[in-house]
């Protein structure tokens, strides 16, 4: 019998500044024969994410980083191939940690089966997944946002950042949100309803902040660092809250980054300021999606998917992350 291959990227270095291919090897490795209790996943969809660029930092992040040699992990959804475990069967669709790789050889631990509900697969690596979690915990447990309060949020076109403003709006927020482009901007306002955007290329955050948001900012969902907030830091108002989500202008640093300079703000306002990682909410999942589900059902909440196409484009199109190109939930094809 010819033997069954399965394609992977390795991490071979540990990246500087931007993700290269280079730091990654492409490899062709043989699909062993599965054991008792082991099942084989062909791999669909991967999720891209800025926690990625952490993952493979020589210092690791919330993890311990990946070996060099290793499949570099990413969070994916596939379609069972074959199945000598009795928990699961040739033909269903399972989500998980696969890496970036055509398939999973897997003790079925970590994998869940997704429900048939008429949604594309994707949905699993957005709205209704690791993403709208983090929205949804984020913004609704840290934020604790009241009726009437003013909402800004970075990366506001991005996949969690969209969706957050639109639960701001829902929780009868103002919101406002600081992304890099003029489409981007027309998107959040003309489509998901945020109140105003703001161009931090072409704007200067903080003039244009003193405009959208005249009685100051009460809570600011943080993707981003640096200077923009700074800006936001300049202009709470007494026990706003910060719910740190990531601080991705900092990710791909070859240096030490500065530290916002109006930090005594954070004092002088009586803010909080929690980091916060969606895994520790993974227990109350359920009670996310039950809400978003509603939501969405009765139109509002959208979300967007921006869809690369095949595993070899895995180390450059993660970059779009970090260049700001993606707009909505990125993620990578990888078969049908």
């Amino acid at each position: 019998m010819t033997a069954r291959i399965n394609h992977q990227w390795q991490l071979a270095a540990r990246p500087v500044g931007l993700i290269k291919e280079s730091d990654y090897q492409w490899a062709e490795v043989e699909i062993p024969e599965l054991e008792d209790g082991q099942v084989l996943v062909r791999t669909q969809y991967l999720s891209l994410d800025p926690a990625n660029r952490g993952w493979v930092r020589e210092g690791g992040s919330y993890m311990a980083p990946v070996d060099i040699g290793s499949v570099m992990p990413a969070g994916g959804i596939g379609t069972v191939e074959e199945s000598r475990n009795p928990n699961f069967q040739a033909g269903d669709l399972v989500q998980g940690m696969f890496g970036w790789q055509e398939y999973l050889v897997s003790s079925g631990a970590g994998l869940n089966k997704l429900p048939q509900v008429g949604l594309p697969p994707t949905a699993f690596l957005g709205l209704f997944g690791h993403i709208g979690l983090t929205a949804y915990f984020g913004l609704l447990d840290i934020g604790q946002p009241k009726e009437g309060e003013t909402l800004v949020v970075s990366t506001a076109a991005g996949a969690v950042g969209s969706i957050v403003g639109q639960i701001g709006k829902i929780k009868g927020c103002r919101v406002v949100g600081i992304t890099g482009s003029e489409e981007k901007c027309r998107w959040i306002v003309d489509e998901l309803g945020f109140d105003a955007a703001i161009n931090y290329k072409t704007e200067d955050v903080y003039d244009a902040l003193k405009q959208h948001c005249p009685d100051g900012i009460d809570i600011y969902f943080e993707n981003v660092g640096g200077n923009i907030l700074d800006a936001v830091l300049a202009q709470l108002n007494n026990f706003a809250r910060i719910p740190l989500c990531g601080l991705i202008s900092t990710y791909n640093a070859t240096g030490p980054t500065p530290g916002p300079y109006n930090f005594v703000n954070l004092l002088t306002r009586r803010v909080r300021l929690q980091g916060f990682i969606v895994l520790d909410y993974m227990p109350r999942a359920q009670e996310a999606i039950a809400d978003l589900t509603q939501w969405y059902m009765q139109g509002k909440l959208k979300f967007r998917v921006d869809v690369i196409e095949g595993l070899k484009e895995a180390p450059r199109a993660v970059n779009k992350l970090f260049e700001g190109s993606n707009q909505g939930k990125l993620v990578l094809k990888v078969s049908n």
